[in-house]
């Protein structure tokens, strides 16, 4: 009987040493309801194969979160492989390489960095998994793939990736994203590349070394139009678990993640300011 005690308060010990995460907000367990503590998502997301983290690209708080989970998720088990949707496959040789050797002092240019991903955001999670014993997997399209499949879409399996609700969330969602200034006739490629990224990203962790969590965009890591529907029409039994990082006063429901992180509102900066300026409207 002592033993057991000693083992459980040795087990409570190893739960209260969890740093507090960086960030303060709820956590909601979506299919329950609850709202749950840091310490229960960790244990509660170390136990499937297949992790996706929805985050907001240029929001420094998820990056801190995503940052908190890779460290203490694989102190609980171990871990398996990452995937980035910020790495192209022309870029995994580079990754690859400087895993066996010291990294560089300019890791962004070894690793051929994209522009479009802010590198003050990412490098602290790139340079934590290069020192892992885990691969860092790209999971995105080639950028001449991207220009192949926006030229001539290609047909597209799968009843649950296909579905009318899927393409209009998309388009909606696209149209957005690009302030409506996109011509109309543009959308369905817009829409079909979108759809090949996700459909890339669930191969690629389908394919990865398991438990394996990606990290990608809040609409390629939805459950209701992104990388699960095309995990599940690949023939997977299940679909991943989704974690969505949202700001507060975020609508996020049960149909589009397990769980949900709300993170505080940061002001929102005008992108469709700044892209009208730059289509001169």
């Amino acid at each position: 009987m002592r033993r057991i005690v000693l083992l459980v308060m040795l087990w409570l010990g190893g739960c209260q040493s969890v740093a507090p995460p960086p960030v303060a907000g709820d956590i909601r367990d979506l299919r329950s309801g609850e709202t749950i503590s840091a310490g229960q998502l960790l244990e509660r997301l170390g136990q499937p194969a297949q992790v996706i983290v929805g985050e907001q690209h240029d929001n420094a708080d998820h990056h801190a979160v995503e940052l908190w989970l890779l460290q203490h998720l694989g102190e609980q088990r171990p871990q398996g492989s990452l995937l980035l949707e910020m790495l192209i496959p022309a870029q995994q040789s580079r990754v690859d390489q400087v895993r066996h050797a010291p990294l560089p002092s300019d890791l962004a240019s070894a690793l051929a960095w994209q522009d479009g991903w802010d590198w003050n955001l990412y490098g602290p999670i790139v340079r934590f998994a290069l020192a892992q014993p885990y691969p860092l997997l790209a999971a995105n399209l080639d950028n001449d793939e991207i220009h192949a499949f926006y030229r001539q879409p290609p047909v597209l399996s799968g009843a649950r990736s296909n579905a009318a609700s899927v393409q209009t969330e998309l388009l909606g969602q696209i149209s957005d994203a690009h302030c409506g200034l996109l011509p109309s006739s543009q959308m369905p490629a817009m829409v079909a590349v979108q759809q090949q990224r996700d459909r890339r990203m669930a191969t690629r962790l389908l394919a990865a070394p398991a438990p394996a969590i990606l990290l990608a965009g809040t609409f390629h890591a939805r459950k209701d139009v992104g990388v699960p529907l095309h995990v599940l029409d690949l023939g997977a039994a299940n679909a991943p678990t989704v974690l969505l990082l949202a700001q507060q006063g975020s609508q996020v429901t049960s149909a589009m993640a397990d769980y949900v992180w709300f993170t505080p509102a940061t002001p929102a900066r005008d992108y469709c300011a700044e892209m009208r300026k730059q289509f001169g409207k």
